[in-house]
């Protein structure tokens, strides 16, 4: 009987697919209680997952499982509409995904004046979720603002500031450099309202020049270049599967 046709796949078989190791690799991690499904540590050998739906963790982190569907992340150039088409021929994300064969769409969005990093994806759910306000994934930028900004300014952002659509508050904020009448500011938020930052630093009288993602959650910009695409890591996709319950 091939493993097929019992119910699910080997755990080691899992793994190896999922390029953890190698099946011998995978064996010893298992013998060595590293691994775990669905919550519960294992160390026996022939014990069988649906890789669909099984949680597995190897060392407390999240293994994704194998799927068609695609999770990608674009470094968005400034000046590029975040939408899949544009009926007056401006630039747009789907310029950036010409090649793929999936039919992608961006989760959530950014402004045409700013630039950072952009999630993609085919999976509807987890588009849903990592959108969603109760999921809480936090949104790092770096904004350029006008004018030297006082620290005391600066603290209004974390204890909030009152918008027209109701109060808004940072996570944390720091100053990276000021200089010549521009502040550089490292602010992050879990808030997903539409120019949320600008409207933030226009509260504080402070009116951002220029203003960049740098962070999704556990998704960094590293070495992304502007323009820039790439699959999310297994450890990014595991995370951020974690952070929406997926």
């Amino acid at each position: 009987m091939s493993d097929t046709e019992e119910t699910g796949i080997r755990l080691q078989k899992a793994l190896a697919q999922a390029g953890i190791a190698s099946r011998r690799n995978s064996e010893l991690l298992i013998e060595q209680g590293r691994v775990e499904v669905d919550g519960a540590v294992v160390t026996e050998f022939g014990t069988r997952v649906d890789p669909a739906v099984s949680v597995i963790r190897v060392d407390g982190e999240r293994i994704p499982p194998l799927t068609d569907h695609a999770y990608l992340v674009l470094n968005k150039p400034r000046g590029v509409v975040t939408t899949m088409s544009d009926p007056q021929g401006r630039p747009c994300v789907a310029d950036y995904v010409l090649d793929r064969p999936e039919r992608l769409f961006h989760i959530g969005r950014l402004d045409t004046d700013t630039e950072g990093l952009l999630l993609l994806t085919n999976h509807g759910e987890f588009a849903h979720r990592l959108a969603h306000p109760s999921y809480e994934v936090s949104k790092t930028y770096v904004a350029e603002v006008d004018g030297n900004v006082k620290l005391g300014t600066l603290r209004r952002l974390l204890d909030g500031v009152n918008l027209e659509d109701g109060p808004a508050q940072a996570d944390t904020v720091k100053e990276i450099s000021s200089i010549r009448g521009r502040t550089l500011v490292q602010i992050t938020l879990h808030e997903g309202r539409n120019r949320i930052v600008r409207r933030m630093f226009d509260a504080i009288g402070h009116p951002v020049k220029r203003l960049t993602r740098t962070a999704i959650g556990p998704v960094r910009r590293g070495n992304l270049h502007t323009g820039e695409l790439r699959d999310l890591d297994h450890k990014e996709l595991g995370q951020l599967l974690d952070l929406v319950d997926l």
